[in-house]
């Protein structure tokens, strides 16, 4: 039985942007639409509400919208939620960005280069195995064996044989999660 971790060391995985969204053009065709800063059209008919989400396109910059409430009480909106909407509040634009919203607008979030990892300096001097803690400051759906070999400078091979994790390396996560490093050969 191997000894335990000696050092546990801390990743952050940091949103830098909001994904881009795999949707076609209705003029140009192109496959790329963006949300910008992020802006939300909220429209009144009666006591229901309409919510949209405004993304723009890449190649064009023609406007469209995805339907984020379509025809729903007034009273149903928690207050700060609907002042958020009509702030155009960036974290709350950032958090209806997720697969639900995707499935129901048919399109698909791209996010590729809309994250960093943040990792501390070498540490190849430290004892093995090596325990190391990722937190996801802002939920980025991301699998393990792809962070994990970018974060230590590896192979998904060398990466599927040296780390021992209780989440599944190959199955996106947004959670946070923890990993022991075994020494290489």
């Amino acid at each position: 039985m191997s000894s335990p971790p000696h050092t546990v060391l801390p990743w952050i995985v940091r949103r830098t942007r909001l994904p881009l969204l795999s949707l076609r053009c209705v003029d140009c065709r192109s496959e790329s639409a963006t949300t910008g800063e992020g802006r939300f059209r909220v429209n009144a008919n009666r006591k229901l509400l309409d919510v949209w989400l405004l993304v723009r396109c890449v190649s064009c910059d023609r406007t469209s919208k995805l339907t984020v409430h379509e025809r729903t009480p007034v009273s149903s909106f928690d207050p700060a939620e609907l002042d958020g909407y009509h702030a155009n509040d960036p974290e709350l634009v950032a958090s209806r960005l997720d697969p639900l919203l995707a499935r129901r607008n048919r399109f698909t979030l791209d996010w590729k280069g809309a994250w960093r990892l943040d990792t501390p300096s070498a540490w190849l001097d430290e004892a093995w195995p090596v325990q190391v803690e990722v937190v996801f400051e802002n939920p980025v759906p991301l699998r393990p064996e792809r962070l994990i070999a970018q974060g230590l400078g590896l192979s998904r091979n060398e990466v599927l044989r040296r780390i021992k994790c209780d989440v599944p390396l190959r199955r996106p996560t947004s959670s946070g999660f923890t990993f022991t490093v075994m020494a290489g050969d």
